[in-house]
């Protein structure tokens, strides 16, 4: 009798294998594992000081880490610059944006290291980031300084994506905006895995975060203590009762 074959897995587009992170003689992530797939969005969920943004730090290069991070692939060693260009791209938490500088010049200093390394113009993506974020485009000469909150998470994801990222990761990207707001910013988010970008989503809002990823990893004092499909996880007892303030009736 013949037997059904199981669906392939995509290839993740990056991998992070065993990684651990070290403050001084505090180790703030213990070998953590984690895979990301191209068109999906996988979050990382956790508390307050549990190592979320760590991780993403150390993925980036900003942090020195021990294990392996494989993009594309291969073995990803490079500088913080040499990541961008290969297709790694943060959001960080702070969004850090040149306040004095206007809209469309932050948009195309996130093109620079594509257009240093790969020689490409920058007029066509950043028409569609206006396209993805049309207030942008209506604010492309406002400087950034000026824009309220949720504008200014648009345009550190739209900086991001000027560098045409395979993977983009976000750190809270969310924080301090307002209930409307945020549910446009994970509409978007959501909508972004059309375009086959990865997607490695750190989040404290846990309930926003599972209802658009397609994997979670919940991340407790430095390590992943259990994985699944967001699915999953959104109905999970522990998760319910620990992130989405829910308790099992």
């Amino acid at each position: 009798m013949s037997t059904a074959m199981a669906p392939q897995q995509p290839a993740p587009v990056l991998e992070v294998r065993n990684f651990s992170v070290d403050y001084g003689k505090v180790r703030a992530l213990h070998d953590a594992s984690l895979q990301v797939a191209a068109g999906s969005i996988v979050t990382v969920i956790g508390p307050n000081g549990a190592g979320k943004s760590t991780l993403l730090n150390a993925v980036m290069g900003v942090l020195r880490a021990s294990g392996e991070v494989h993009f594309l692939g291969r073995p990803e060693r490079g500088s913080i610059e040499m990541r961008v260009a290969h297709g790694l791209s943060l959001v960080p938490e702070k969004r850090e944006l040149f306040a004095t500088m206007t809209v469309q010049d932050n948009l195309l200093l996130g093109a620079k290291v594509r257009l240093d390394w790969r020689g490409r113009g920058a007029e066509a993506t950043q028409a569609e980031v206006y396209q993805l974020f049309p207030r942008l485009g209506e604010r492309r000469k406002q400087l950034a300084g000026t824009l309220s909150g949720g504008e200014r998470q648009m345009l550190a994801i739209g900086r991001a994506l000027m560098a045409k990222p395979r993977v983009l990761m976000l750190d809270e990207p969310s924080l301090g905006l307002a209930p409307l707001i945020v549910r446009e910013i994970f509409h978007i988010i959501s909508g972004l895995r059309q375009s086959g970008v990865g997607i490695l989503l750190v989040e404290q809002n846990a309930r926003a975060a599972l209802q658009v990823a397609d994997y979670g990893y919940v991340l407790e004092t430095g390590h992943i203590t259990f994985e699944g499909p967001a699915e999953k996880l959104i109905h999970d007892a522990r998760v319910a009762a620990t992130y989405l303030g829910l308790a099992k009736a």
